[in-house]
């Protein structure tokens, strides 16, 4: 299982002063010294966080992978074309939310996002649609051509009880087992953490995991490179105890 590290929050601080530090770029670069797999950034329309320069920045510096975050809006979609990420996921994004807060309804919308991905694919960009765990919608993404399914893995991250624990665990590990028979690649992310991540590596079908606020928090306390590594161990060694 793949670790990439998103670092929106670095930019939401160093934001909320106007300021030009923290850089998330600069974390960035110092999470691929020790040891994560790619960096995520989400270019809002709002520019909330990170914004273009911290897009260009990061494409011309990092050496892993660069997986940009975004919306089905032209503005953004050009933006992403001109970039070229390895990879664009497609996530949906309304002004009053703080952050995400559940998978693209593909099917409801399937005309614009069949476009994005169209456009996408164009440019040599790889697409994933951060999706929920729902059978029906997977299926939706395989019709028009996508290349992954990010599983949004918040009502997991959430729950409360170990029934609703499992039962949630469950509904991811259904929905990457099926999306794997459909020929997809198959990510993860959303609320998870040094906690939860312990039972969620067991999944075998989930090939990568998006994860950010839980370790900029964590390195606030105990350093960039403690806060990377010690998810790498849980990622890499979880399955052995």
């Amino acid at each position: 299982m793949r670790f990439c590290l998103n670092v929106d929050h670095v930019a939401t601080i160093r934001n909320a002063r106007g300021e030009v530090q923290p850089d998330p770029v600069n974390f960035a670069l110092m999470a691929e010294q020790y040891g994560v797999d790619g960096i995520v950034v989400h270019l809002r329309e709002d520019r909330r966080h990170i914004n273009e320069r911290d897009l260009r920045l990061l494409r011309e510096l990092i050496t892993t992978k660069l997986d940009l975050e975004m919306a089905c809006v032209d503005d953004i979609i050009n933006i992403a074309c001109d970039v070229q990420p390895e990879l664009a996921t497609l996530v949906p994004e309304r002004r009053q939310e703080i952050t995400t807060e559940s998978g693209l309804n593909v099917i409801d919308n399937l005309k614009m996002i069949k476009y994005t991905v169209a456009r996408l694919h164009e440019a040599e960009t790889l697409v994933s649609i951060f999706i929920e765990p729902d059978l029906n919608q997977i299926d939706a993404a395989a019709e028009i051509n996508t290349d992954i399914i990010e599983i949004h893995t918040g009502h997991y991250a959430n729950a409360v009880g170990e029934d609703d624990i499992f039962d949630e665990l469950e509904k991811v590990r259904v929905a990457a087992k099926h999306a794997k028979k459909l020929g997809l690649g198959v990510n993860a992310g959303h609320g998870l953490n040094y906690i939860n991540m312990k039972e969620f590596v067991a999944i075998e079908d989930i090939d990568e995991v998006s994860i950010g606020h839980a370790i900029i928090a964590r390195s606030m306390y105990v350093g960039v490179e403690q806060a990377v590594k010690e998810m790498i161990n849980i990622i890499r060694f979880a399955k052995k105890d």
